[in-house]
């Protein structure tokens, strides 16, 4: 819960959400990222930090060691989709119990 808990918190600043949205389309250098987004290096930088701490991203290098390559990470992705899939099973089951429960009270 914890790890899903950071991925959200990450995915709640608009500005992060827009990013992932452009690293969806295809890997950025953050320079690209915060010039389509409008936003200075430094702060594309922070909200860059975050999204690599919550696994939502990864970045690499490319041949030029100055330049890093943005990327999502769809194995984060998946993995918290599945999260949300046994959350939403959970809750099907818990209202499907409370159904038959009225409904059999009403007989």
């Amino acid at each position: 819960m914890a790890k899903q808990a950071e991925f959200f918190a990450a995915l709640s600043d608009p500005t992060r959400l827009r990013v992932v949205e452009l690293l969806g389309e295809r890997p950025h250098r953050a320079g690209e990222l915060a010039a389509r987004i409008g936003i200075s290096a430094p702060v594309m930088s922070r909200h860059l930090r975050v999204l690599l701490r919550a696994g939502v991203i990864s970045d690499e290098r490319g041949d030029d060691a100055r330049v890093r390559i943005f990327r999502l990470r769809p194995e984060e992705l998946a993995a918290t989709q599945a999260w949300l899939d046994q959350v939403q099973a959970h809750w099907n089951e818990q209202l499907a119990s409370f159904k038959r429960h009225v409904e059999q009270r009403k007989s």
